[in-house]
């Protein structure tokens, strides 16, 4: 392994095949550790569980920037560090409209976790195609990280306004979609995703959130993707970035998911990075040609984090939490003539 080149102020990497085979093997190694040891019962997942795991993953994915510092380069590990805050600045969204969908089915707590396992998996297999295809789109057509840059500003100002605070997870045409076309009932049937009544098998609620969290998750990642590409071009570094920062969304989500309203300057915060790395991507391009340094990127992006988490953290809470559910009797999918 070692550093080919540098593309402006972006490292091109010499990255063998059982590099990136270890990387998918050892993400997969963690998924089934967390699944078969830790989580293979279904149980409300508390506070201090939540906490230990969310440390646990954290630790993990900062530990890796010394991998990619050894097998690389400083370079190359600023770059992933950058995209590692990048994205798992901007999953924290994702964590509270995973709330949001939860809450609305009146999933049960003890289940929610299973749910979140897929959505993580398909989460993975998602981001690879994003991000390979936006990869190849910049060495073909480089012009497009104008627009890139250009909706990364456009995301931020319309977190300034607060435009994406609303949202009904019951009018979703995803939904809606689903109802049309895979037989489902309104009852649980513990963890199962699919269950069998009178001979038939039917999708259970599980299912219908399941595809909701992943339609959020490309959602999220029309803007996360192009962000930490705005800090990187490297396959090797967006993807592991990107995998290492959402691996530990479930145990965040368990951890954060009723405190939304203790995070009220995060939204600004986050429209302060995206438009930060949207301006980076655009003056990157002819006739401008300025590179912002990895190092500045990084500085900026954490300052950000930590004065938006600081000031929120000391504004006094408001009362508007989302309530994780904790019985077992889900919301009724919404009625439909398919059924």
């Amino acid at each position: 392994m070692g550093v080919l080149a540098a593309e402006g102020d972006f490292v091109e990497l010499d990255v063998p095949l059982w590099a990136w085979g270890a990387l998918i093997a050892f993400i997969v190694l963690l998924l089934l550790v967390d699944l078969v040891v830790f989580h293979r019962e279904a149980h409300d997942v508390h506070t201090r569980e939540a906490a230990i795991e969310s440390v646990v993953w954290v630790s993990i994915g900062l530990a890796f920037t010394f991998v990619i510092w050894f097998g690389f380069s400083g370079a190359a590990a600023g770059e992933y560090i950058s995209g590692y805050l990048i994205e798992k600045s901007l999953s924290v969204d994702n964590v509270f409209v995973w709330a949001l969908i939860f809450s609305y089915f009146k999933i049960p707590g003890k289940y929610q976790h299973r749910v979140l396992f897929w959505g993580i998996f398909g989460a993975l297999v998602l981001r690879a195609i994003f991000i390979f295809a936006g990869v190849a789109l910049i060495e073909k057509f480089e012009w497009i990280l104008y627009g890139f840059g250009a909706f990364l500003l456009y995301t931020a100002f319309k977190l300034i306004r607060g435009e994406d605070d609303e949202m009904d997870p019951g009018a979703s045409p995803v939904l809606r979609l689903i109802k049309k076309i895979v037989p489902s009932t309104d009852q649980m049937d513990g963890q199962k995703l699919f269950t069998r009544i009178t001979g038939k098998r039917l999708a259970t609620p599980l299912f219908a959130v399941l595809v909701l969290v992943e339609a959020t998750d490309v959602i999220f990642a029309v803007d996360s993707v192009p962000a930490v590409l705005a800090v990187s071009h490297e396959q090797f570094i967006v993807f592991s970035s990107n995998a290492f920062a959402i691996l530990g969304l479930r145990a965040l989500y368990f951890l954060l998911a009723d405190l939304h309203a203790r995070f009220s300057y995060l939204q600004e915060g986050l429209a302060i990075i995206l438009a930060f790395v949207g301006i980076k991507m655009i003056v990157a391009q002819k006739p401008i040609d300025q590179h912002i340094p990895t190092w500045l990127s990084l500085t900026i992006i954490a300052m950000v984090l930590a004065i938006s988490i600081t000031a929120s953290l000391k504004r006094p809470p408001a009362h508007d939490t989302i309530e994780l559910v904790e019985d077992d009797e889900a919301r009724p999918l919404p009625p439909t003539s398919e059924r």
